[in-house]
């Protein structure tokens, strides 16, 4: 699987913890509205994409992206614009 042009191949990170709120709600990482960014490893960027590398761990917007599923695997494709935070 190969990126084209500004786009980015990542994997997210589970998020199955659960959270209390201060309200006493459990919350799992995907019903939590206080978190706008998500983390993921980059498995291939595009020939385009600069300041990120394949095996960086990202934050990017949770908003954006498309899901592709391939082989019954989970991956995400992202622009570069997205991401906000190269670890």
């Amino acid at each position: 699987m190969k990126a084209i042009g500004r786009n980015i191949i990542i994997k997210t990170k589970k998020e199955d913890t659960i959270k209390k709120t201060d309200g006493g709600l459990m919350l799992t990482g995907k019903q939590r509205v206080d978190v706008r960014y998500k983390e993921a490893t980059v498995l291939h960027c595009g020939d385009d994409v600069r300041g990120v590398k394949k095996g960086n761990r990202i934050f990017y917007d949770k908003h954006s992206g498309n899901r592709l599923e391939v082989d019954k695997n989970v991956f995400y494709v992202i622009k570069d614009t997205d991401v906000v935070v190269v670890l």
